[in-house]
C-alpha cells in the first residue's frame, strides 16, 4: 500500500459534490499523541488499512471535547439529545489508494440515543459513559471527566487544560497538521464490510496546551498498551463546525 503523498492530504479536505447528511460543532478539543511501534499497531487494524506512520513510528491519539449542536441535514438541533460530550481514542491509517484517515479504537460519549444510532448507521464502537466538563470563562481552564459504564474507577479519565499560545492553521507537511488534519474515517461493519466516511470543516486553529491533568486510561479497555508515560505531543483547539456526509462502502 503506497503511503499518502501531501498532496493526498490536501485533497482529502475538498469537499464532496453531494449533500452532507448532518451539521455538527466540535468544541473544546484536546489532542494528546503517544507514538507505538508500526507492528504493534498494525496488529490492530482491519487488513486493508496500514499504519500512516511519521517518524518510523505510529501514533496513537486520545481526543476529548465538546459535541454541540448535532442534528441531520434539514432538521433543527434539539435540546437535551443535540449536545453531549465525547472522548475518542484513535490512531492513523491509510488504504491501498494512499487515502489518509482515522481508526477509531473506540468513542465514549454521555448520550444514549447518539452511541445507540452511531453504532447503527456508522458503525463505529461508541460506547456510553458518565461524563463531565465545564470551562472556566475567566481563567479559561476546561476540566473533564469520563467513566465508562461498566469501567472499575481506576479507569476513569481526567484531563484539565487550556490555551498556551496564539491559535493558528497547523502549516502543511508538519506534525502537526499529520495529527490533527484529518478528514476520512474507516469504519468496519459486524458484517466485516468496510466503509469510509468523509467530514468538513475550516483548518483547525490549534494552540499550545497547559496540561497539568491528563489521562491514558483508555488504552486497556480497548487492549492496548497502556503508555504510562506523558503524551509525545499535545495541542488544543477552540473548535470548528463541521459537514458531516453518509458512508460509502470501501472500494479497492
Amino acid at each position: 500500500m503506497p503511503a499518502p503523498t501531501w498532496d493526498d492530504r490536501l485533497r482529502v479536505r475538498r469537499r464532496p459534490a453531494k449533500n452532507p447528511a448532518m451539521y455538527q460543532s466540535w468544541q473544546e478539543l484536546l489532542f494528546l499523541h503517544w507514538d507505538f511501534p508500526i507492528d504493534e499497531v498494525q496488529a490492530t487494524l482491519p487488513p486493508e488499512l496500514k499504519v500512516d506512520s511519521w517518524d518510523g513510528r505510529a501514533w496513537i491519539g486520545v481526543v476529548p471535547f465538546w459535541m454541540r449542536g448535532i442534528r441531520p441535514r434539514g432538521c433543527p438541533a434539539v435540546p437535551g439529545i443535540s449536545n453531549f460530550l465525547e472522548l475518542n481514542l484513535r490512531t492513523y491509517v491509510h488504504d491501498d489508494r494512499g487515502t489518509p484517515g482515522v481508526w477509531f479504537y473506540s468513542l465514549d460519549a454521555n448520550q444514549r440515543l447518539a452511541v445507540w444510532a452511531a453504532r447503527r448507521f456508522f458503525h463505529l464502537n461508541y460506547q456510553y459513559a458518565r461524563m463531565e466538563s465545564c470551562r472556566d470563562e475567566q481563567t479559561g481552564w476546561t476540566d473533564y471527566l469520563s467513566l465508562r459504564q461498566g469501567a472499575k474507577p481506576e479507569s476513569e479519565c481526567r484531563f484539565r487544560y487550556r490555551p498556551a499560545g496564539t491559535a493558528a492553521p497547523a502549516a502543511p507537511m508538519s506534525f502537526e497538521f499529520f495529527l490533527v488534519e484529518r478528514y476520512v474515517l474507516f469504519a468496519r461493519s459486524a458484517q466485516g464490510v468496510l466503509y469510509t466516511g468523509t467530514v468538513v470543516h475550516e483548518p483547525y486553529q490549534v494552540s499550545p496546551v497547559e496540561l497539568p491533568q491528563w489521562s491514558d486510561a483508555l488504552f486497556p479497555l480497548q487492549g492496548l498498551t497502556q503508555p504510562n508515560r506523558p503524551p509525545v505531543h499535545a495541542v488544543m483547539s477552540r473548535g470548528v463546525d463541521v459537514e458531516v456526509f453518509g458512508l460509502v462502502k470501501h472500494s479497492r
